[in-house]
């Protein structure tokens, strides 16, 4: 177990460049480098709940395989308990794989059509030797119990599930390994609203009761909102805000993190208009913040100017040169490039 509030996983400004060849004319084409993130700084402190939330394109799917260890950073350390995460995952019984466990936005294509509900779970219990072989149904049935399914849907197959009896065999088969680290990309996303509700509620009383860790990769501002202590805004490669959900969500920092707030929908609220501008492309970047050219409140300085995640608030960090909320001038005016205290980032 971690100390108390020593990370586990820490991100020190990471990078991960891709490279892409595209065909610039007949038989002649050029490499390019594409930067999926870009100087990442981020700490998950054990037992909190984190939602890395972003437009598509973002980097949340990238920064979350290189938590997971699927990809290895191009430049900078990403950490796991201290250990870095592409050495901590090494072999097959690793603890990392014990310790670390993935919910798939496609639950269904997640699991092996061809195996029952019950070889599903039991499957991370055997790799694992968690307990005799004689004790495996038990411990299937008290885990498919755990998350609100009858012990027959055991002899069941991922074909005859509805969508959210699908999400909690998947939910089921990441806690069979006794991770304390719970990893989900988009959880609840296609699942009508009261289904959407007693997932959300499932993986909150999951979290308080056996002490998880949980990232969450959302669009769904709502979502991170009720279930997720803390928040991480992604826009272009860079995490643009952090700081506790709520006081993030209720007085945004950063111009983007505001955009996005605006755009969630509301009852009886207007419809926002989109942000005015155009995505830059991540391969050639404009200089200065890469928000400028979408940013309502930018000024000659934000052109030149490209802002490191600093400190706006107690708790509150953003790449900004002139946040919307916290000590005028911004972090790059004030010189916080990179914040060095634990309470820096999440």
């Amino acid at each position: 177990m971690s100390e108390e509030g020593a990370p586990i996983f820490e991100l020190l400004d990471v990078e991960k460049i891709f490279t892409i060849t595209r065909a610039t004319g007949p038989l002649k084409r050029e490499t390019l480098r594409l930067p999926a993130l870009d100087g990442v700084r981020l700490r998950i402190k054990q037992n909190t709940s984190l939602a890395l939330v972003g437009e598509s394109g973002s980097g949340k799917s990238t920064l979350v395989r290189i938590l997971l260890g699927l990809n290895e950073p191009s430049n900078g350390q990403a950490l796991f308990r201290g250990r870095p995460i592409v050495e901590a995952r090494k072999g097959l019984r690793a603890p990392f794989h014990r310790d670390v466990a993935m919910i798939y936005q496609d639950a269904r294509g997640s699991l092996n059509p061809r195996m029952s509900v019950e070889a599903l779970i039991a499957e991370p219990i055997r790799h694992f030797r968690l307990c005799a072989e004689k004790e495996i149904p038990a411990r299937v049935a008290a885990l498919l119990a755990r998350v609100g399914l009858p012990a027959d849907v055991a002899k069941a197959y991922p074909a005859g599930l509805s969508g959210g009896q699908v999400r909690r065999v998947a939910i089921a088969r990441a806690l069979a390994s006794e991770p304390s680290v719970l990893v989900a990309d988009e959880a609840v996303s296609g699942l009508d609203v009261s289904t959407q509700a007693q997932l959300l509620n499932l993986l909150a009383d999951l979290k308080r009761t056996m002490g998880l860790t949980l990232v969450f990769i959302t669009h769904d501002l709502g979502v991170a909102s009720y279930l997720c202590q803390e928040i991480a805004v992604l826009y272009l490669g860079r995490i643009v805000e952090t700081g506790p959900t709520n006081d993030v969500l209720n007085a945004p920092a950063h111009p983007y993190s505001a955009a996005l707030r605006r755009a969630a929908p509301a009852f009886f609220e207007p419809i926002a208009e989109p942000l005015p501008g155009e995505i830059p492309s991540p391969v050639n970047l404009p200089p200065g913040c890469r928000f400028a050219g979408r940013c309502p409140r930018r000024q000659d300085d934000c052109l030149a100017l490209d802002p490191p995640l600093g400190r706006v608030l107690p708790g509150r960090h953003a790449a900004c040169i002139h946040p919307l909320t916290g000590s005028p001038g911004g972090p790059a005016e004030r010189g916080d490039a990179a914040p060095s205290n634990p309470d820096a980032v999440l």
